[in-house]
């Protein structure tokens, strides 16, 4: 077996956020990597996620003799700046970047940060709360918490495994649908549930720590119930409030989890909003499926997408709920009959500030009802 590098075992030790570990080995060995760019990159990005601006700088510093455009460096070094509150200069690390990769997420994101809320007390709030990190250079996924989301993945692996293997077997065993130990929450964040932090910020819930706490359980009982889009709507209500940021991470994680409703499932178990409840609050509903019964005017294609109007509630035509934009985007195109009702799958989306539906799937049966079989 091939042995690997120093630079490589610092590398994973910093994928699994041991930055101690991999400082003191790196520096343990640094006269064998004298005018080697990696190594003083590798420990600089060390150093700067454990706080230590200065080394960081220094080996930024060192870095930069031995090559001067790398992307990873210079987020490096405007990350510096940016924890100094030197806005100025870490603007035209931020420019260089994007000159040489105008998609960089990291550059953008910093830049919109220090346009909106760069003010030095601000920034200092965010080195002390740790959420200057998300300006630091990509130091990958840690693989111990992919770990923790394989867990599910294999155990459906296994439940497939079971249904080919036992075909007749159809009785339905109770039990949690997948480890969700990897986004509970600690003692920690359920005492202290809210952002710290307010200044600058707008949200659209306030919530009390208990408040945020509940709305997190709530999405745990959803999910192990199978009732996906009610695990969405508390995610929804915690994205868009003042939640920790560290609960907010959770919550785009335990996202993931979360399976889209069928024509089926919805009847089943899932959720069904009406238009009333989504129109009231959009965001709250956002990403949910929805199966609404109506008719459809204005229908337009082009290519392989297809787009119409969807006048809920008018299947009887005799009283509109409201109109809505649906808009498929992937084969194959449906074929919508205008004369007669019809029933849309779709998940609930926002396009220009305005309520849209992303279209799944379209039932309309020949005699012209709506119903599903149930």
């Amino acid at each position: 077996m091939r042995r690997r590098s120093v630079l490589d075992v610092a590398c994973s030790l910093i994928n699994q956020r041991q930055f101690a570990k991999a400082i003191t080995l790196l520096e343990s060995r640094g006269e064998n990597f004298e005018d080697n760019f990696d190594y003083y990159l590798t420990l600089g990005t060390a150093c700067l996620y454990v706080g230590d601006a200065g080394t960081a700088s220094r080996c930024f510093q060192k870095a930069r003799t031995i090559k001067l455009t790398d992307t990873r460096l210079l987020l490096g070094q405007a990350a510096i700046y940016l924890r100094r509150g030197d806005t100025d200069r870490a603007l035209r690390y931020y420019l260089d970047i994007i000159d040489s990769d105008p998609r960089n997420k990291i550059a953008r994101h910093a830049m919109e940060f220090i346009r909106s809320k760069g003010d030095y007390e601000t920034i200092c709030r965010w080195v002390d709360s740790g959420r200057i990190e998300q300006f630091y250079p990509e130091i990958g996924v840690n693989p111990i918490f992919v770990a923790g989301l394989l867990v599910p993945v294999v155990a459906a692996a296994l439940v497939i495994a079971g249904i080919f293997f036992f075909p007749f077997s159809h009785e339905k065993t109770s039990g949690p649908r997948a480890n969700l130990n990897m986004v509970a929450l600690s003692d920690a964040e359920k005492k202290n549930a809210q952002e710290r932090d307010l200044s600058g910020s707008v949200y659209r819930y306030i919530l009390t720590d208990k408040q945020i706490t509940e709305s997190y359980d709530k999405a745990i009982v959803a999910f192990q119930a199978e009732n996906d889009n009610a695990a969405k709507v508390e995610l929804n209500r915690i994205a868009n409030s003042n939640a920790a940021f560290s609960i907010k991470q959770k919550s785009q994680v335990f996202m993931g989890y979360l399976k889209d409703a069928t024509f089926d499932t919805i009847q089943k178990n899932q959720e069904n909003y009406t238009y009333e409840e989504v129109s009231s609050d959009i965001p709250l509903y956002l990403d949910c499926v929805v199966s609404w019964t109506g008719r459809i005017s204005n229908a337009r294609s082009a290519g392989e997408s297809y787009a119409c109007d969807l006048l809920v509630g008018y299947e009887t035509m005799k009283r509109v709920e409201g109109i809505v934009p649906v808009f498929f985007e992937k084969e194959p195109v449906p074929a919508i009959d205008g004369e007669k009702p019809v029933r849309i799958l779709a998940k609930v989306a926002l396009r220009e500030g305005k309520l849209a539906l992303n279209g799944i799937s379209v039932f309309q049966s020949v005699n012209g009802s709506v119903e599903l079989r149930r």
